[in-house]
């Protein structure tokens, strides 16, 4: 069942005063980009008790999205919603498209001195925004580490989850109090780590889908019916395990050293599903790697394992 929207009572309505959490009031908010991400952000910040006064969206899905989660907020063109947002404009595009937006905001004239301006890209901190900061915008990167579907049941997916945050020092504690606002925890990442933070969260979130869907097809192939059924014990277990207990919780042939099974393994898949190889092997050779660092694996009983996978790299090399 969907969340509901509940929002707190509206403080009194005046000009908010930014950087002070504890006397702040309510927040005059725009969202530019309807997406996934901008449209469960901004009825999260309604839910808080700010008031999103204008939002961009104009394809179908994006209106569908609006019609569920910010039924009242009338949509405008980007340069309306820039002018409306008097305290925060909580930017939610693409992340190649980010920069260009920025800049056509500024160029036109619509941002100014005092207003923050933010965006949501994990992989953009705020060099990003530095043609907002020159007209005056105080500049914001504030990335929610979650995974969104665009519906009011992300917004119960929000309670706890961290933001990571790349922000000036005087503005931190106005960022504190929106991570606050929307149910999260603060990161603060480093301009300079913004594509090592997102790199990891890309690698562990992203490719963990491409990891399941692989297993799910193998298993396919392999006559299973229902692989998900087979899959979803089993990797929910080792996805708590690991998240406990770090590489203590490796299992399975590579962390034994059993390079025959191993070889099995390789010299299936390249029957059934060649261009699954590569991603095997790099993931084999990456856990035996860890494996024997943790102390899992002892060096001696690894050389037979590393063989098969440096036989099975020459092969794919081929």
């Amino acid at each position: 069942m969907s969340a509901p929207l509940r929002p707190r009572p509206a403080a009194p309505h005046g000009p908010a005063v930014l950087g002070n959490p504890a006397t702040s009031r309510l927040l005059t908010v725009g969202v530019v980009g309807a997406g996934r991400v901008g449209a469960v952000l901004g009825a999260a910040l309604v839910a808080a008790g700010h008031r999103v006064v204008a939002v961009t969206g104009d394809s179908g899905a994006s209106r569908a999205r609006l019609a569920l989660l910010l039924p009242e907020v009338p949509r405008r063109l980007v340069a309306a919603v820039a002018h409306a947002a008097t305290d925060l404009l909580l930017i939610a595009v693409p992340d190649d498209a980010l920069a260009g937006v920025v800049a056509d905001l500024a160029a036109r004239g619509v941002l100014r001195p005092g207003q923050v301006v933010a965006h949501t890209s994990g992989a953009h901190g705020l060099a990003v925004l530095a043609p907002a900061a020159e007209v005056g915008a105080r500049p914001l990167a504030l990335h929610p580490a979650m995974t969104f579907t665009g519906t009011p049941d992300d917004l119960a997916r929000l309670a706890g989850i961290s933001y990571g945050v790349t922000a000036p020092a005087e503005l931190r504690p106005l960022a504190a109090r929106l991570v606050a606002d929307l149910g999260g925890v603060p990161e603060w990442v480093a301009e300079s780590d913004r594509p090592l933070y997102h790199a990891a969260l890309a690698h562990g979130a992203n490719h963990l889908v491409t990891l399941v869907n692989e297993a799910t097809d193998r298993l396919r192939d392999a006559g299973v019916a229902r692989p998900e059924k087979v899959l979803a014990p089993l990797l929910r277990a080792a996805l708590e395990n690991a998240l406990r207990l770090g590489d203590d919780a490796l299992t399975g042939p590579v962390s034994r050293g059993d390079a025959g099974t191993v070889q099995r393994h390789l010299d299936r898949l390249a029957a059934t599903a060649p261009d699954s190889v590569p991603a095997y092997l790099a993931l084999a050779r990456r856990t035996a790697d860890r494996a024997i660092a943790a102390g899992r694996l002892r060096p001696v009983d690894a050389q037979s394992l590393l063989g098969v996978l440096a036989d099975g790299n020459r092969e794919v090399a081929l």
